[in-house]
């Protein structure tokens, strides 16, 4: 009998707008080889000592340029797969070790021309030196395609929902004046972590939200949560960024680090990083009190943690942790059009005070605004709010006829321009 170095057990396949990507689930680790053809256009490989068991089932739905599976056996040590193409691809393939659900997966991207042309255009839909532009916010959905996030009991599966949030955030922040939405996704499909930060970077975002679903061991917790990024973290990244050549040509905070010495990109990355860690924790500040006012959060604080995706060096960065998935009534919520909503109006409410007190200058909102409101939330004091706003407490009590420092929960308070 045969002994087999690897099994075939799966077969997924998923589009975004620049490639299509087909993943081939293992037992253990093979050897391969690749290659097309045309006429017609087709994708052939061949895994040695190789097994099928599972037929290769093709979801028309998400299967981009791929028309066909099919495979065979030429030879007795060899199991041939082929994919039938709409086009000619160009080819990119990697084995990627086991990880939580997976085993090992033979990965392989295809990239058609239209493809590479999408890819190479650096979008921007933001031109910082036009007058009364709009505040830009980039909203990540967390997760996509081969990387369901975390599952609930009921199978809902954290991509999902949090699309469908991203979406509805998208709609709230584009319907507020002098404010726009850019969704670094708009399908099921995945986006390496950095690639989601460099979107923002891209598209000259003066903020980036990423939207997720949180999960736990314990079934009853619950709550929103608001996360930016770890000191730690952000120094981590500080020295890559300093280290990679390629990112050395990027703009940071509107100025370019190439042809500076060491000592001097080293010091403008340094300026650029403080000043949007300090905006993040701001804004997060915001959209926690936003979220407080409107449901239940798991803590009355920001969180820090070393998430990749918040490590752009000059884009202010959170992530919104919208439920726990692995709570039954919170995953039922979040399945929810109305919920999905109020977590998005929550978010905008929060993303709107953050910019109307701190506008970015040439933008709608510095030219336009008069005096900016917040809504007092649990566990707010005068002086944090002051602080938050940057703005006197002295200044605050005055616009608002306080005589002390007692506040109440849902008053609404006029925070002074200057």
């Amino acid at each position: 009998m045969q002994a087999f170095a690897a099994e075939v057990s799966g077969f997924r396949v998923w589009a975004d707008p620049v490639k299509t990507r087909a993943v081939l689930d293992l037992d253990r680790k093979t050897t391969y080889k690749l290659f097309t053809l045309k006429n017609p256009n087709r994708v052939v490989i061949d895994l040695q000592d190789s097994s099928i068991e599972t037929p290769l089932e093709l979801d028309k739905d998400h299967a981009g340029i791929i028309t066909g599976v099919r495979y065979g056996q030429p030879d007795k040590d060899t199991l041939r797969v082929v994919f039938d193409l709409k086009d000619h691809a160009e080819l990119k393939s990697f084995l990627l070790d086991p990880t939580g659900q997976y085993k090992h997966r033979l990965v392989i991207d295809l990239f058609t021309e239209a493809g590479r042309q999408k890819s190479s255009m650096v979008k921007r839909v933001a031109d910082i030196s036009k007058p009364n532009r709009d505040v830009v916010i980039a909203i990540d959905a967390g997760h996509g395609g081969e990387d369901p996030g975390a599952i609930g009991k009921k199978k809902t599966r954290e991509k999902d929902v949090v699309l469908r949030i991203a979406r509805e955030l998208k709609k709230a922040i584009d319907a507020e004046p002098g404010m726009h939405g850019v969704l670094t996704r708009d399908g099921d499909y995945y986006i390496p972590l950095r690639e989601r930060y460099e979107k923002a970077r891209k598209a000259r975002a003066d903020l980036f939200v990423s939207i997720h679903a949180d999960a736990f061991s314990q079934r009853s917790v619950q709550g929103s949560s608001v996360f930016v990024l770890s000191a730690r973290g952000a120094s981590s990244e500080f020295a890559r960024l300093l280290a990679d050549s390629e990112n050395a040509s990027d703009l940071v905070g509107g100025v370019t680090l190439k042809g500076k010495d060491d000592m001097l990109a080293s010091v403008l990355l340094d300026l650029s990083q403080s000043a949007t860690r300090e905006a993040s924790n701001k804004v997060a500040g915001d959209i926690l009190g936003a979220l407080k006012r409107n449901g239940k959060t798991h803590k009355n604080h920001v969180g820090r943690a070393n998430f990749m995706v918040l490590k752009s060096p000059d884009v202010p960065s959170v992530l919104v942790e919208t439920a726990f998935i692995s709570n039954p009534k919170e995953e039922k919520r979040l399945t929810e059009k109305e919920f999905q909503q109020r977590m998005a109006r929550s978010i905008t409410q929060g993303v709107r005070n953050y910019f109307y007190a701190s506008p970015p200058p040439g933008t709608w909102i510095a030219a336009n605004r008069r005096s900016a409101k917040y809504i007092v939330a649990r566990g707010d004091t005068l002086g944090g709010i002051a602080n938050r706003h940057s703005v006197s407490l002295n200044s605050l009590r005055s616009a608002n006829k306080i005589r002390g420092d007692v506040i109440h929960v849902g008053r609404e308070l006029i925070i002074p321009t200057s």
